[in-house]
């Protein structure tokens, strides 16, 4: 049985100047990635393939070196598209967040749709299984996006209920049935197999 590993980016450097998807991992996020990469039950994993997102493509530098290969990039693992507004502070962030995923058909000021990120995500996930059965793969990307595709694997309406606490947390799921295993896991904890 083959596993994909869906893990989100841990703490970035936020700056207001900077576009969001040029944001790098912080001191925090560095090292927090370093030792979710050392867990032993990733040693089987084939393949490893980010968004395009610094953030992202840093945090899956990380885990390809640890397991000694060259990860790939994907821009359609990128976040929900949010360019139309730029840079929000947190609260109007969380704000703006809330009003994507409770009116999924709707966009929150230009953003792009929650619905038409989940249909993006899912057919990139769809694609990237294809063209690796049975090998374990780890997917290194954005909190909206694992929400977006994990309410697909269970089946449920898009909810931000679904949403991971923080930044840096992962969760599996088998490739061949598309069964959830493990839900959102802090990137400290190890999945007892």
């Amino acid at each position: 049985m083959s596993h994909c590993y869906f893990i989100t980016h841990p703490e970035v450097t936020i700056d207001p100047d900077v576009p969001v998807h040029r944001w790098g991992l912080s001191d925090q996020g560095r090292e927090r990635m370093s030792a979710f990469s050392a867990h032993p039950f990733l040693a089987n994993v084939k393949r490893v393939i980010s968004s395009e997102e610094l953030k992202a493509v840093e945090a899956a530098n990380l885990l390809a070196a640890r397991l000694g290969q060259q990860p790939a990039r994907m821009a359609s693992l990128g976040e929900n598209d949010r360019t139309a507004t730029g840079y929000l502070p947190k609260a109007q962030f969380e704000a703006a967040a809330d009003e994507f995923f409770a009116h999924p058909d709707r966009s929150y000021r230009g953003w792009e749709t929650a619905t038409a990120a989940q249909a993006r995500i899912v057919a990139t996930i769809e694609q990237i299984l294809r063209a690796s059965p049975d090998v374990d793969i780890a997917i290194v990307s954005h909190g909206a996006v694992g929400t977006l595709l994990k309410c697909f694997l269970k089946g449920i309406a898009i909810t931000r209920t679904e949403d991971q606490t923080r930044q840096g947390h992962y969760f599996v799921f088998e490739t061949d049935s598309r069964k959830l295993l493990l839900d959102w896991t802090p990137l400290e904890s190890p999945w007892i197999v």
